[in-house]
């Protein structure tokens, strides 16, 4: 009897957001550790100007069982192929799956995600719509705040409405220093901190480059708690850990360039604090419509608020100072195996949902239809 074909997993990265750089790093984390004894591993790069590649050197590597040999990031280059030609490509009776690592816009954002529903590809994580929302800061905030999950108060601005007014609007309403973030960005890529009205001038106009509406959030002094979560309905939170910036705040620098800031995990929280944590994070997810796995980052105000929502992360970094798989081993499960379990989840998501909206045979010409009316 022959043996089962491995599952194809087809690992995108690179894309044409800001974040390529950090996707190379986490997609050259994850081939390293991926079980090749389960997986058909194919690494596909996206240029910076959307074309699909095959990254034959890396490819090389991985068939010749030198995954080690990868490196600190994976080149965005080698063949050209179609979109999704590799995953089409498949052996007789081989499964595949899509494991997208692509940061940011056309990417994390239900670009890609779409791309694959449309094409009926199985992949890792959350669907289009808590792609969306999770990516898109304003739509997050205003989701969250129906569902009644704590948040720092903020405000938020459409580029053509962004000008004097609304920057008096800003300092009145959340005084200064505040945080200004694009909508649809992350690995805190244009984010600033604005302490007095012209730094506030200056991080909005830097933070309309790369979107067209940004958020304004009031400078919360809490502690940066981070959990991760794995599931579709049934859910699994990790331990929570901490960020200890070591710049002003936990910067692109401070993530990606020095790693620098210090992660505890676990986080050392009072009698409580862990479990309230861990509850938020999962209303969190399951309030903004996540699947597979995400990480969720809180602010913890003591002597305040309390616990309060930053955002969630459908697609979080899987680089070496990445939070996400840190708190995973410290909640008992190994790097390798979260992989796996993300693809299980991916493929369970696929199987579920599959025949959900498909168009269905109509009824043949003079057949009655429901309520006794022949079709004419």
């Amino acid at each position: 009897m022959s043996e089962e074909p491995r599952t194809r997993l087809v690992v995108l990265f690179g894309g044409v957001s800001a974040e390529r750089d950090v996707s190379c790093i986490s997609a050259a984390h994850v081939l390293a550790a991926v079980d090749r004894d389960r997986f058909d591993v194919v690494p596909v790069g996206i240029d910076p100007e959307g074309r699909w590649l095959l990254a034959d050197a890396a490819k090389a590597l991985l068939d010749d069982g030198r995954a080690g040999e990868i490196g600190g990031t994976v080149a965005v280059a080698g063949t050209a192929i179609e979109p999704l030609g590799v995953a089409a490509a498949t052996a007789p009776g081989q499964q595949v799956v899509v494991l997208p690592l692509i940061h940011g816009p056309m990417g994390e954002d239900g670009t890609v995600q779409g791309l694959l529903e449309m094409a009926g590809v199985p992949y890792v994580g959350s669907g289009v719509l808590g792609s969306a929302i999770c990516m898109d800061k304003v739509a997050s905030k205003a989701l969250a705040t129906a569902a009644g999950l704590p948040q720092a108060r903020h405000l938020v601005g459409r580029d053509v409405e962004v000008d004097a007014a609304f920057r008096q609007r800003v300092i009145a309403t959340l005084g200064l220093p505040v945080f200004v973030k694009p909508a649809n960005l992350g690995s805190s890529v244009g984010v600033a901190r604005a302490a007095d009205p012209e730094a506030l001038a200056v991080a909005l106009a830097d933070a309309l480059r790369y979107d067209e509406w940004v958020v304004v959030e009031e400078a919360v002094a809490g502690r940066e708690i981070e959990l991760g979560v794995i599931g579709n309905a049934e859910l699994r939170v990790s331990v929570p850990g901490e960020i200890v910036p070591t710049h002003e705040f936990y910067d692109y620098d401070d993530k990606y360039v020095d790693g620098a800031a210090r992660l505890v995990v676990p986080a050392e929280l009072p009698e409580g604090v862990t479990e309230a944590a861990q509850a938020l994070a999962l209303a969190a997810y399951r309030g903004l419509r996540a699947d597979g796995y995400a990480r969720v980052d809180l602010f913890y105000e003591e002597g305040g608020r309390g616990l309060l929502l930053n955002e969630v992360n459908t697609i979080p970094g899987f680089t070496p100072y990445s939070m996400f798989p840190s708190l995973w081993a410290a909640s008992g499960v190994a790097y390798p195996e979260l992989i796996t379990e993300m693809v299980r989840l991916g493929l369970k998501r696929h199987a579920h949902r599959a025949g959900f909206g498909r168009a269905q045979p109509r009824p043949e010409a003079g057949v009655p239809r429901p309520g006794g009316a022949p079709r004419p």
